[in-house]
Protein backbone atom coordinates (compact mmCIF):
# COMPACT_ATOMS: atom_id res chain seq x y z
CA UNK A 1 0.00 0.00 0.00
CA UNK A 2 1.63 3.50 -0.94
CA UNK A 3 0.40 5.93 1.52
CA UNK A 4 0.16 9.38 0.34
CA UNK A 5 -0.35 13.37 1.68
CA UNK A 6 -1.86 15.89 -0.32
CA UNK A 7 -0.56 19.11 0.00
CA UNK A 8 -2.44 21.99 -2.07
CA UNK A 9 -4.23 24.91 -0.73
CA UNK A 10 -7.06 24.92 -2.96
CA UNK A 11 -9.73 22.55 -1.46
CA UNK A 12 -11.80 21.96 -5.27
CA UNK A 13 -8.59 20.62 -6.26
CA UNK A 14 -8.01 18.54 -2.90
CA UNK A 15 -11.53 16.99 -4.23
CA UNK A 16 -11.03 16.38 -7.65
CA UNK A 17 -7.66 14.39 -6.51
CA UNK A 18 -8.95 12.51 -3.86
CA UNK A 19 -11.39 11.36 -6.69
CA UNK A 20 -8.56 10.30 -8.61
CA UNK A 21 -6.61 8.78 -5.93
CA UNK A 22 -9.38 6.68 -4.78
CA UNK A 23 -10.08 4.11 -7.38
CA UNK A 24 -6.24 2.82 -7.44
CA UNK A 25 -6.21 -0.22 -4.76
CA UNK A 26 -2.63 0.04 -3.56
CA UNK A 27 -3.24 4.04 -2.64
CA UNK A 28 -4.52 5.29 1.06
CA UNK A 29 -4.50 9.39 1.51
CA UNK A 30 -3.61 9.59 4.84
CA UNK A 31 -3.81 13.12 4.85
CA UNK A 32 -4.22 16.55 3.63
CA UNK A 33 -2.89 19.69 3.94
CA UNK A 34 -3.49 23.39 2.66
CA UNK A 35 -0.08 25.27 3.65
CA UNK A 36 3.51 24.06 3.28
CA UNK A 37 4.07 24.72 6.88
CA UNK A 38 0.94 22.23 7.59
CA UNK A 39 2.04 19.71 4.79
CA UNK A 40 5.69 19.68 6.45
CA UNK A 41 4.06 18.92 9.52
CA UNK A 42 2.10 15.88 8.22
CA UNK A 43 4.41 14.54 6.35
CA UNK A 44 6.69 13.80 9.78
CA UNK A 45 3.72 12.77 12.10
CA UNK A 46 1.71 10.69 9.39
CA UNK A 47 5.29 9.56 7.73
CA UNK A 48 3.73 8.57 3.85
CA UNK A 49 6.13 7.17 1.00
CA UNK A 50 4.97 10.23 -1.30
CA UNK A 51 3.52 13.84 -0.84
CA UNK A 52 1.40 15.59 -4.02
CA UNK A 53 2.95 18.75 -3.51
CA UNK A 54 1.61 21.91 -4.76
CA UNK A 55 4.21 25.25 -5.72
CA UNK A 56 2.25 28.16 -4.69
CA UNK A 57 0.35 27.74 -1.60
CA UNK A 58 -1.07 31.08 -0.89
CA UNK A 59 0.62 33.75 2.45
CA UNK A 60 3.07 30.72 3.34
CA UNK A 61 6.11 28.79 2.44
CA UNK A 62 6.82 28.01 -1.10
CA UNK A 63 6.17 24.17 -2.57
CA UNK A 64 10.13 24.07 -3.15
CA UNK A 65 10.82 24.94 0.46
CA UNK A 66 7.88 22.77 1.89
CA UNK A 67 9.70 20.16 -0.55
CA UNK A 68 13.07 20.47 1.04
CA UNK A 69 12.39 20.79 4.67
CA UNK A 70 10.05 17.55 3.73
CA UNK A 71 13.22 15.72 2.03
CA UNK A 72 15.12 16.46 4.92
CA UNK A 73 13.14 14.29 7.42
CA UNK A 74 14.66 11.38 5.44
CA UNK A 75 11.66 9.15 4.47
CA UNK A 76 8.71 10.61 1.73
CA UNK A 77 9.40 10.94 -1.29
CA UNK A 78 8.02 14.51 -2.81
CA UNK A 79 5.93 14.77 -6.10
CA UNK A 80 5.29 18.34 -7.67
CA UNK A 81 1.95 18.49 -8.76
CA UNK A 82 1.27 22.23 -10.15
CA UNK A 83 -0.08 24.59 -13.34
CA UNK A 84 3.80 25.90 -13.37
CA UNK A 85 6.57 24.47 -15.89
CA UNK A 86 8.51 27.45 -15.92
CA UNK A 87 12.24 26.88 -15.68
CA UNK A 88 12.52 28.67 -12.33
CA UNK A 89 10.18 26.62 -11.22
CA UNK A 90 11.56 23.45 -12.52
CA UNK A 91 14.61 23.51 -11.41
CA UNK A 92 13.84 25.25 -7.68
CA UNK A 93 11.70 22.49 -7.07
CA UNK A 94 14.33 19.70 -8.39
CA UNK A 95 16.81 21.00 -6.47
CA UNK A 96 14.94 21.00 -3.20
CA UNK A 97 15.08 17.24 -3.89
CA UNK A 98 11.63 16.66 -5.67
CA UNK A 99 11.84 12.86 -6.88
CA UNK A 100 8.84 13.87 -10.03
CA UNK A 101 7.26 16.95 -11.56
CA UNK A 102 3.70 16.61 -12.71
CA UNK A 103 1.59 19.61 -14.54
CA UNK A 104 -2.19 19.06 -13.10
CA UNK A 105 -3.78 18.57 -16.73
CA UNK A 106 -2.20 15.17 -16.45
CA UNK A 107 -4.15 12.07 -17.43
CA UNK A 108 -5.05 10.10 -14.28
CA UNK A 109 -3.19 6.93 -15.31
CA UNK A 110 -0.04 9.62 -15.91
CA UNK A 111 -0.65 10.58 -12.26
CA UNK A 112 -0.99 7.05 -10.89
CA UNK A 113 2.21 6.01 -12.64
CA UNK A 114 3.90 9.05 -11.08
CA UNK A 115 3.12 7.93 -8.07
CA UNK A 116 3.92 4.63 -7.96
CA UNK A 117 7.24 5.51 -9.28
CA UNK A 118 8.21 7.60 -6.75
CA UNK A 119 7.09 5.26 -4.27
CA UNK A 120 9.53 3.13 -5.48
CA UNK A 121 12.29 5.62 -6.08
CA UNK A 122 12.11 6.19 -9.24
CA UNK A 123 12.20 9.61 -10.72
CA UNK A 124 9.14 11.06 -12.76
CA UNK A 125 8.91 14.30 -15.13
CA UNK A 126 5.68 15.63 -17.59
CA UNK A 127 7.30 15.42 -21.23
CA UNK A 128 7.53 19.00 -21.31
CA UNK A 129 9.18 19.42 -18.25
CA UNK A 130 11.78 16.79 -19.26
CA UNK A 131 12.15 18.42 -22.50
CA UNK A 132 12.83 21.64 -20.88
CA UNK A 133 15.70 19.82 -18.65
CA UNK A 134 16.79 18.01 -21.31
CA UNK A 135 17.22 21.66 -23.19
CA UNK A 136 19.00 23.12 -20.69
CA UNK A 137 21.87 19.95 -20.99
CA UNK A 138 22.05 20.80 -24.44
CA UNK A 139 22.31 24.66 -24.39
CA UNK A 140 24.53 25.30 -21.31
CA UNK A 141 25.62 28.58 -22.42
CA UNK A 142 21.88 29.70 -22.12
CA UNK A 143 21.45 28.10 -18.68
CA UNK A 144 20.79 30.67 -15.84
CA UNK A 145 21.80 29.58 -12.38
CA UNK A 146 18.99 29.38 -9.41
CA UNK A 147 20.47 31.72 -7.81
CA UNK A 148 20.56 34.18 -11.51
CA UNK A 149 16.77 33.03 -11.71
CA UNK A 150 15.95 34.31 -8.85
CA UNK A 151 18.09 37.65 -9.14
CA UNK A 152 16.40 37.97 -12.72
CA UNK A 153 12.54 36.83 -10.80
CA UNK A 154 13.70 40.12 -8.68
CA UNK A 155 14.16 42.54 -11.34
CA UNK A 156 11.10 41.58 -13.21
CA UNK A 157 9.13 42.31 -10.01
CA UNK A 158 10.44 45.96 -10.18
CA UNK A 159 13.22 45.12 -6.95
CA UNK A 160 16.55 48.03 -7.37
CA UNK A 161 19.63 46.03 -7.03
CA UNK A 162 19.99 47.35 -3.15
CA UNK A 163 16.49 45.92 -2.61
CA UNK A 164 17.73 42.35 -4.40
CA UNK A 165 20.90 42.36 -1.99
CA UNK A 166 18.73 42.79 0.82
CA UNK A 167 16.30 39.82 -0.06
CA UNK A 168 19.39 37.78 -1.20
CA UNK A 169 21.83 38.73 1.80
CA UNK A 170 24.54 40.27 -0.92
CA UNK A 171 26.12 42.56 -2.16
CA UNK A 172 25.12 45.01 -4.71
CA UNK A 173 28.31 44.46 -6.41
CA UNK A 174 27.54 40.31 -6.19
CA UNK A 175 24.07 41.29 -7.67
CA UNK A 176 25.58 43.39 -10.65
CA UNK A 177 27.92 40.92 -11.61
CA UNK A 178 24.91 37.76 -11.62
CA UNK A 179 23.10 40.69 -14.00
CA UNK A 180 26.41 41.23 -15.99
CA UNK A 181 26.16 36.76 -16.57
CA UNK A 182 22.52 37.02 -16.74
CA UNK A 183 22.77 39.37 -19.62
CA UNK A 184 25.60 37.65 -21.50
CA UNK A 185 24.56 34.13 -21.49
CA UNK A 186 20.90 35.87 -22.95
CA UNK A 187 22.28 37.92 -25.38
CA UNK A 188 21.00 40.99 -24.24
CA UNK A 189 22.14 44.46 -22.62
CA UNK A 190 19.11 45.37 -20.18
CA UNK A 191 17.59 44.72 -17.48
CA UNK A 192 14.19 45.20 -19.19
CA UNK A 193 15.71 42.62 -22.23
CA UNK A 194 16.91 39.93 -19.61
CA UNK A 195 13.53 39.91 -18.16
CA UNK A 196 11.68 40.32 -21.75
CA UNK A 197 13.63 37.37 -23.20
CA UNK A 198 13.83 35.05 -19.84
CA UNK A 199 9.71 35.17 -20.21
CA UNK A 200 9.90 34.07 -23.67
CA UNK A 201 12.17 31.33 -23.07
CA UNK A 202 9.70 29.83 -20.13
CA UNK A 203 12.89 30.58 -17.33
CA UNK A 204 10.98 32.91 -15.65
CA UNK A 205 6.96 34.21 -14.87
CA UNK A 206 5.39 36.75 -14.70
CA UNK A 207 2.12 37.62 -12.92
CA UNK A 208 -0.11 40.62 -14.00
CA UNK A 209 1.13 42.84 -11.88
CA UNK A 210 4.63 42.64 -13.13
CA UNK A 211 3.57 42.97 -17.08
CA UNK A 212 5.38 45.97 -18.64
CA UNK A 213 8.94 47.59 -18.39
CA UNK A 214 10.84 47.21 -14.87
CA UNK A 215 10.57 50.34 -13.34
CA UNK A 216 13.35 52.96 -14.22
CA UNK A 217 14.77 53.79 -11.07
CA UNK A 218 15.74 50.12 -11.46
CA UNK A 219 17.31 50.21 -14.69
CA UNK A 220 20.90 49.95 -15.73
Amino acid sequence: MIRIVLVDDHPVVRSGLRAMLAGEPDFELVGEAASGEDGVEAAGRLRPDVVLMDLQLGSGIHGSEATRRIVELGGPKVLVLTTFDTDADIVTAIEAGATGYLLKDAPSEELHAAIRSAAGGASALAPSVAFRLLGRVRDRTAVLSPRELEVLSLVAAGHSNREISKRMFLSETTVKTHLVHIYAKLGVDSRTAAVAAATKRGLIRLDESQLGDPPARNRR
